[in-house]
């Protein structure tokens, strides 16, 4: 069969690929030099006679390791906070722009990518179809396989029409890396949840099918595979990690299903030749010259077919394979041992040679466990086929060293699959495994794992027992062993074990030998006759051994479990997402069991598993159940503490010593690389996790981890996934230090010692806000959130005065920078959720929960009054806008500053508004700010504001007075330029005002309205007629506007009929003094009685006797002030409570009581309550009735006067309570 041609044979390697269509010649140019060259047109001739010149051998090409490394950026230094706003990611769904700024239309990639991922139709279907849409429009079906692909990559761009006509190769690889998102580690070939798990497959089964459909058409087109192909080896090439992971998966099915393409040709071109010569060696009379005419250009297509196909086998193997294969992601160097295997298998006669056996034999001193399983299954498979092992001689002499000492490998299930391995050695190639080399493999049989021990056992088996002891057969079955037989198996079991003396029990041995040979071990009937017979001259050992064979075995057989301390069944220690819930199941185990029971070897086994589990994993989620299932066994009451606490002990110091080696490389080398840096933030990880659940003081990680904290500050050399551990550490080192502190013993200079440790701290966080990473200043914010509010003034309630030097109050840069943290991080504008099912939807559902998470924290540190309490306006001028993913948290803080104090909450909320408008006026201008979209939204978050006054007008009255007046005082702050009759820049604020007006008394809108005119006149120019926002709030406070107007009482008044007498003339007995003073000394009129509940309840008094006598009481008279005994007792809450307790008569009991009294005073009293409560029974208006709603919660909170009297449920975000200490 012929092999690869190189890249020199005309091949569709060094020819141009061309296709004419419209008139044009279109396709893609190769990204990189180290990439095949795939040219089109006059406009790459020069990357076409360079990717002539470049031509490699199957191991030649660039390092892609010393590539990446000199081409690595390093993580930037800090810099300072932006202060303009960033541009957001693109909304999902989104369009993008192409290079003129013009949204082309999302090509249908989608509908392809969906019903791959989907998987629910036919994979043959799926690609007819395409290949349909294909034959129709040839550009818009090669576009949409474009875009599966960009689409597989977890990318969010496309490749438009334009880019793909004017663009090149690596131009659009640049293009779309730009677009790419990468905030999230993950895209979906690595992507968590369900409809992800089986993506991969359906991936590898569409490549697979588009080649087997397009094998007797479009593969030879010349067109869409070449370019298909370019593009492959270009994103190979790519620095982005799913890129490069995703097209070489691609590249390795498409090159697997090529080589299964060239297999049937080459069969197709050996039954053509047989049938060639057939027919020319027949007689003359019997030769068809047709039929050889016919054969021949049968032959010539094949041929060129498979010349085709070899070029295409080049283009894969010398642009992706030969660079891939040694990637740093294990993922993808797994991926390519894996598809060279079957290469090898499937296609022996151009692919089992040395020149490719080198890369899998390279391969086998990998780091990883994955990259080294496959390459010991793909070696399996040729090694099982006696055909294939007589082409393996020299490789097997060359690796054979390695693939032993594998069997003693540190993960168990490739040691397993090595001596498996070497199993098949030993029983296809006779000689080639040494003595010295099988007694290396012997002491296997007594592992702890039982997998790997039988594996052991059948090694042991075909080496020493098969030989001897092998079965006959006669007549194709195999005959019964003979006696003789069973003794010498027996004989060499007992010379194997006594001898070797690597064990004491040979229940261990029989155990390894059980699967292979079960039969010979249960011939008790031999073993028993070796007893009895005197003439064996068996010593004392050799009889016990042979004893305690047939015991083991006959336990074997009857009880089917193995020995006591050798693991059976799956383990799942290398699975992450298994091993963790397994690591809780100990918090419901009864753990003095391993005591009561004498248990202690199993307690022994679990922390070596432990142990196991600890430093093999870096997930969060395994190191928090392995810490804690440590945790639940170091209780000092357990009669074992002393045991768990030495492997505590242990394994704490093999991970420092690990940390601090590691940490020394960092900071004397200017560079690390990938698996450097993973194995150094895997430890920090590790130690993390232990140090929130175990004291870790006396290891000293404080110094170590703040230097490297410093360099990664002061250099931006430390990469990002060191420092997030980092910062961990360095946080629960100084709460481990306060828990120590916190008893009463600690000394003055221990307490400023931990006090100079938060501090410096502090500024370390203070300075991560600022980084270009936003993990890290998101984890540096929750860390300063949580260490602030413990070490705030509240750390010394409760009898500890002793820790008030380590009270700390944060100064004016911090407070700023956490705020400009908040708005750049928490209160920006998210993607619109889809269905919730996809993983950008998980995605932003995850990125609320965090922004929820940091929010919260920012608010704690408002209520507990580490913050300025102004800094709430930052969060209340949000509180409409973002009302669907914070509002219930910025209500809840709402609620609990208004408790903590009512006019500075007002304030707060003026203040919010006054910020909105200001940034809106900056952004647009005093002319027709009132029309914007954005002043809509401020007067819906005013009225918000409005309402959450609630219903206790009375109480509010001097709080909703000040926040207008000094409305009006911002409204009226900014006069008009000199010379102009347009109105003053912040007239318009007055509009936002209006919304607060339902919330005043009737004589308060009197007062407003003449203080506003008072205000109006200071202004020197006069309008020639009424500015509009001034118009709009008098409006709002002229008479008519009465709807919202309360009682005394608080309870709201409805609208009725007006009547003449007493009301009209007590609006006109207003004082001048009363019109300029804003001195809030009287109560609300009285209201009038015309209720008709009270009409009938009064049958023999007239209403105008009631309101003489009425007004003869002093304390009810319309205008008088009141006594400030007599205000305070009025307007108190408890007054109200106790008159509207609802467990108290009812209104027609009062009414009754009150006309059946002697004292005209108490009667007149319960009236004026009956008449309160009987109209608010009669509310129609439908804002207040949201009041109403309101109420309910104001008056629940109302209760309780701090926000430490209860929990902070909805603001719950602190990692570590001071309750905890």
């Amino acid at each position: 069969m012929p092999t690869l041609r190189s890249s020199s044979s005309p091949s569709r390697v060094s020819s141009p690929l061309r296709r004419t269509a419209g008139g044009g010649q279109r396709g893609f140019s190769a990204s990189s030099s180290s990439s095949v060259s795939v040219p089109y047109g006059d406009r790459d001739s020069d990357q076409a006679s360079q990717g002539d010149s470049d031509s490699l051998s199957a191991d030649e090409g660039s390092d892609f390791e010393e590539h990446l490394r000199r081409n690595v950026k390093k993580r930037a230094a800090k810099r300072p906070l932006k202060t303009t706003p960033v541009a957001k990611h693109p909304k999902k769904g989104s369009q993008m722009v192409c290079g003129h700024g013009q949204k082309d239309s999302e090509p249908p990639a989608i509908d392809l990518f969906d019903a791959v991922k989907a998987a629910k139709s036919d994979m043959q279907s799926l690609v007819d179809e395409w290949l349909d849409s294909y034959k129709q429009d040839q550009d818009a079906g090669f576009l949409e396989l474009i875009n599966f692909f960009i689409r597989s990559c977890g990318c969010k761009g496309i490749v438009t029409p334009e880019m793909f006509k004017k663009m090149s190769n690596s131009e659009i690889i640049r293009h779309l890396t730009e677009q790419f998102n990468e905030d999230s580690g993950d895209y979906p070939l690595t992507a968590p949840g369900p409809s992800w798990k089986k993506f991969q497959g359906s991936f590898c089964e569409f490549v697979k099918t588009l080649v087997y459909q397009c094998q007797y058409s479009l593969l030879y087109d010349g067109f869409p595979m070449d370019n298909l192909i370019s593009l492959l080896t270009g994103l190979s090439d790519s620095q982005v990690r799913a890129f490069r992971h995703t097209s070489t998966l691609a590249a390795m099915k498409l090159m697997t299903s090529l080589v299964r393409v060239a297999l049937q040709l080459s069969l197709h071109k050996d039954n053509n030749q047989r049938q060639y010569e057939a027919e020319r060696n027949k007689g003359p009379g019997q030769r068809a010259p047709e039929r050889l005419e016919s054969l021949l250009e049968k032959r010539k297509e094949l041929q060129e077919h498979q010349e085709e196909i070899e070029g295409m086998m080049n283009a894969l193997f010398r642009g992706v394979f030969v660079h891939r294969y040694r990637d740093v992601l294990p993922e993808i160097r797994a991926i390519c041992i894996e598809e060279i295997g079957s290469w090898m298998q499937s296609y022996s006669t151009s692919f089992l040679t040395d020149s490719y056996l080198k890369y899998i034999g390279w391969t086998l001193h990998d780091k990883h466990r994955e990259v080294r399983l496959k390459c010991l299954k793909a070696l399996k498979g040729l090694y099982s086929s006696q055909d294939l092992t007589a082409r393996l001689e020299l490789f097997t002499s060359r690796f054979k060293d390695r693939m032993v000492s594998m069997a003693m490998d540190r993960e168990y299930d490739v040691a397993v699959e090595a001596v498996k391995l070497l199993t098949l050695i030993l029983k296809n190639m006779e000689g080639v495994l040494t003595d010295a080399d099988c007694v290396g493999i012997y002491p296997v049989v007594y592992a702890s794992n039982r997998a790997l021990a039988s594996a052991a056992g059948e090694f042991l088996y075909w080496k020493l027992f098969y030989p001897e002891c092998e079965t006959r057969t006669v007549g194709g079955r195999e005959r019964r062993r003979s006696p003789r037989a069973q003794r010498t198996f027996f004989h060499l079991l007992l010379s194997f074990f006594v001898e070797s003396e690597l064990h004491d029990h040979a229940a261990y041995l029989v155990d390894s030998l059980w699967d292979c040979a079960g039969s010979q071990l249960k011939d008790w009937e031999c073993l028993t006759s070796l007893l009895l017979e005197k003439d064996q001259n068996l010593g004392d050992v050799q009889e016990s051994t042979l004893i305690e064979i047939l015991v083991s075995s006959v336990r074997q057989a009857s009880e089917g479990h193995p020995p006591v301390g050798r693991i059976t069944g799956r383990k799942f220690s290398a699975d992450a997402e298994k091993v963790a819930p397994l690591l809780q199941l100990l918090k419901y185990f009864d753990l003095n069991i391993y005591c009561t029971r004498r248990l202690e070897k199993h307690l022994e086994l679990f922390l070596q598993q432990l142990q196991e589990v600890v430093v093999k994993h870096a997930e969060p989620a395994v190191l928090e159940a392995g810490a804690h299932a440590l945790y639940l066994l170091c209780n000092p009451e357990f009669t074992f503490f002393s045991r768990v606490d030495f492997a505590r002990s242990q394994l704490m110091d093999l991970l420092t010593d690990r940390f601090q080696q590691e940490l020394e490389e960092l900071l004397q080398s200017s560079f690390l690389d990938e698996d450097e840096v993973y194995s150094l933030a895997a430890t920090l990880k590790r130690l993390s996790a232990f140090y929130n659940a175990h004291d870790l003081s006396r290891w000293e990680l404080y110094e170590p981890c703040c230097r490297l904290l410093q360099k990664a500050v002061d250099t931006g050399e430390v990469p990002h996934q060191v420092i997030l551990p980092a910062l961990t550490l360095v946080y629960f080192s100084i709460l481990w230090t306060l828990t120590h502190l916190s008893g009463s013993g600690a000394s003055q200079k221990q307490l400023l010692s931990l006090k100079g440790r938060m501090v410096a701290f502090c500024e370390l966080c203070q300075s991560c806000l600022s980084d270009v990473d936003s993990e890290i200043q998101e984890q540096a914010f929750v860390l300063l959130s949580d260490l602030l509010l413990i070490f705030s003034p509240q750390m010394i309630v409760g009898g500890r005065d002793f820790l008030r030097p380590l009270v700390f109050f944060p100064e004016a840069t911090l407070q700023s920078e956490l705020a400009s943290f908040l708005m750049d991080h928490v209160f920006i504008q998210p993607g619109e959720l889809g269905s919730g099912h996809s993983q950008e939807d998980h995605l932003q559902i995850e990125q609320l929960h965090q922004r929820r998470r940091l929010l919260a924290g920012f608010c704690k540190l408002l209520l507990y009054g580490v913050l300025d309490m102004d800094a709430a306006s930052d969060v209340f001028k949000h509180y409409s806008k973002f009302y669907k993913d914070y509002g219930d948290i910025i209500k809840e803080t709402l609620t609990r500053v208004r408790q903590i104090d009512r006019s500075h909450c007002s304030q707060i909320l003026l203040l919010s508004l006054k910020q909105l408008y200001t940034e809106l006026l900056q952004e647009q201008g005093p002319q027709g700010l009132n029309e914007l979209p954005a002043f809509g939204e401020m007067r819906d978050l005013a009225r918000r504001f409005a309402l959450s006054f609630g219903p206790q007008q009375l109480q509010n009255r001097d709080l909703v007075v000040t926040l207008h007046k000094e409305g009006i005082k911002f409204s009226l702050s900014e006069p008009p330029p000199p010379g102009s009759s347009s109105q003053p820049p912040n007239l318009a604020f007055l509009e936002l005002l209006s919304e607060f007006s339902p919330r005043l008394f009737h004589q308060d809108k009197q007062l407003l309205l003449s203080y506003l005119e008072k205000c109006l006149q200071r202004i020197s120019q006069s309008p020639a007629c009424p500015w509009g926002p001034v118009t709009t709030y008098c409006h709002s406070l002229s008479p008519v506007e009465n709807t919202a107007e309360t009682s005394p009482q608080g309870c709201p008044r409805y609208k009725k009929r007006r009547t003449e007498g007493p009301s009209r003339r007590q609006r006109g007995d207003v004082s001048s003094s009363q019109e300029e003073s804003l001195q809030l000394n009287s109560i609300p009129p009285t209201p009038t009685l015309t209720s008709t509940a009270i009409k009938r309840r009064q049958p023999l008094r007239g209403l105008e006797e009631v309101e003489e006598e009425g007004r003869s009481e002093p304390e009810l008279t319309q205008g008088q002030p009141l006594s400030g005994n007599q205000r305070s007792r009025f307007s108190s809450p408890q007054h109200f409570q106790t008159l509207l307790n609802p467990s108290g008569p009812g209104l027609g009991n009062r009414l009754t009581r009150a006309s059946q009294g002697s004292s005209l005073k108490s009667t007149m009293k319960a009236l004026l309550f009956a008449t309160a409560l009987s109209l608010s029974l009669m509310e129609e208006d439908e804002e207040e009735l949201e009041i109403h709603e309101l109420s309910e919660e104001w008056q629940e909170t109302d209760k309780h006067a701090s926000p430490s009297e209860h929990g902070l449920d909805l603001l719950d975000s602190t990692e570590l309570n001071l309750e905890d200490f």
